[in-house]
């Protein structure tokens, strides 16, 4: 293994480790686990799958984009759209400022730290590759894994306004991935809706 791949699995490893002690769990291929550290998994394998040549700040970006999440709660802030906007702020910065802390104590240099912080918080989002990439892959693990139940969870109205707000965040490869993907059939109509408005 080469010094690169090395320090890579050395992070990946402290991004994991740090994940694993999230007190909730979620069943991810069969096995019951910490659920971010299922999250990073898939997270993973969904960049795999688009981009298996990604680059190594995607490939660590990718992996810590919800580290350590669960320690700031939604519940903290207004349940309104401003409290929401202030809660992802404030997650996007503690993701990107945990990560880069996890790089230093890796051997990883200031310039690949800032721009790992930079793709967490999805800077220049539309205009950098590289940020758009993580934005499908993000969304593409919420329509596989998550959204049947946040579907049943909410009002239909408003997940039909979730769905199209999430896909107009997605660049066309990812709309092709998302429309391969094996939903189900209230699923498929849910996103019909969103994309008929």
């Amino acid at each position: 293994m080469s010094a690169d791949a090395s320090r890579l699995a050395r992070a990946i490893a402290a991004f994991d480790a740090t994940n694993a002690e999230d007190p909730n769990r979620e069943s991810y291929r069969g096995v019951e686990q910490p659920k971010e550290l299922a999250y990073a998994e898939h997270m993973t394998e969904w960049l795999q799958r688009l981009a298996p040549n990604a680059s190594e700040a995607l490939r660590l970006a990718v992996r810590a984009q919800h580290i350590r999440r669960w320690t700031i709660a939604r519940s903290d802030y207004p349940m309104d759209r401003a409290g929401y906007k202030r809660w992802r702020t404030t997650l996007a910065k503690f993701h990107a400022e945990t990560a880069g802390r996890i790089l230093r104590e890796t051997g990883y240099d200031e310039e690949t730290v800032r721009r790992v912080g930079s793709l967490i918080r999805k800077e220049r989002l539309k205009l950098d590759p590289e940020a758009q990439l993580l934005e499908d892959v993000a969304c593409l693990v919420f329509l596989e894994s998550y959204f049947a139940d946040f579907a049943h969870a909410h009002d239909q109205a408003q997940v039909v306004e979730i769905v199209r707000k999430t896909w107009n965040k997605m660049s066309e490869r990812g709309h092709v991935a998302a429309f391969a993907l094996p939903l189900s059939r209230e699923a498929r109509t849910l996103i019909e809706k969103a994309l008929k408005r």
